[in-house]
């Protein structure tokens, strides 16, 4: 006698959700995760990941998305377990959409850390579980949440603020520039020529702008992009995988260092925000982070509670 079995993945979601890029998210959706956070912040975790087990897929190195991912998904209590660039070997060691396929029928969520967007994207289209981005080079969608609810703590509101980004148009400014046009809070950028945000980014946030009522300012003058700002926020001039172009961009960007020269042209109660890692006295001049108008730590905090708002609102009970 022969028996045929299907085997069906039982992991996967009835509608599968993934959170590639801020865009993934409309504005109420961004204002509900901030008001979860606040409250996930102030009061005992829900144990809502019960049974739930993701994996964390990193191709570059991290403190704080992998130990605020980990701690947030036991806390609420799930399970995870990490993958390292030489155990998988993403597009290496073998395929993406193979990675994604098998990874589907162990776990309930992917959480990825790459180099390249367009892995993510694979990683996407092949899994049946939902795809979390822990970062690429395109975008940093974990980190900017985090950052409006910093702000959103420290200034009382999000609509109406301006928020002044100094230096590289990078994953970060993308990322941070879609949140900020979806919330109702202000962009400026400054970025030496040729380091300005992507095309394609910029017009999906100017349409979300439109919505929002709230400007968008591109400059190559770090003065005009803070003056009367009520957030400044700057990130490293060379990110992971960039290391060969360090030399070249501390010549260009040399006058994009946040310094009290800058800062004193911003609101007398501006905060001053970095994604870390920082390299103090490049980017940010000395003593800057560890002053009082730094929220950098409760920042590097925050980041646990917009993913446990982020994994409830993905994968908790309903």
């Amino acid at each position: 006698m022969v028996y045929l079995i299907s085997f069906v993945n039982c992991n996967r979601p009835k509608m599968k959700r993934d959170i590639l890029s801020v865009a993934d998210l409309s504005a109420g959706e961004v204002e509900k995760l901030v008001g979860s956070a606040l409250r996930l912040k102030h009061s005992k975790t829900p144990k809502v990941l019960r049974d739930k087990i993701f994996a964390l897929i990193f191709e570059k190195p991290s403190l704080r998305t992998r130990a605020s991912f980990e701690v947030a998904i036991r806390q609420m209590g799930g399970q995870c377990f990490y993958l390292s660039p030489e155990e998988v070997g993403l597009g290496k060691r073998e395929p993406v959409a193979d990675v994604a396929r098998v990874l589907s029928r162990y776990v309930h969520g992917i959480i990825a850390r790459t180099f390249s967007h367009h892995t993510l994207e694979i990683l996407s289209r092949y899994a049946t579980v939902s795809v979390i981005n822990a970062l690429s080079d395109h975008e940093h969608p974990c980190q900017a949440l985090g950052d409006l609810l910093t702000v959103k703590e420290k200034k009382g509101a999000l609509k109406g603020l301006t928020l002044a980004f100094v230096g590289d148009g990078n994953n970060v400014a993308h990322s941070l520039l879609l949140a900020c046009a979806l919330s109702g809070v202000n962009f400026r950028i400054a970025s030496p020529p040729g380091y300005e945000v992507r095309e394609g980014v910029l017009k999906v946030a100017r349409n979300f702008a439109t919505d929002s009522r709230t400007d968008i300012l591109l400059t190559t003058e770090p003065e005009e992009a803070v003056k009367g700002a009520d957030v400044v926020y700057t990130d490293v001039w060379t990110s992971m995988g960039q290391e060969s172009e360090a030399d070249k961009r501390r010549k260009d960007f040399a006058r994009y260092q946040v310094n009290e020269k800058l800062l004193s042209l911003a609101k007398p109660d501006a905060i001053v925000m970095h994604p870390m890692p920082a390299h103090h006295g490049e980017e940010v001049a000395t003593g800057i982070l560890d002053s009082p108008r730094s929220v950098v730590f409760d920042q590097a905090e925050n980041r646990l509670h917009i993913q446990k708002a982020l994994l409830v609102h993905l994968f908790g009970r309903r």
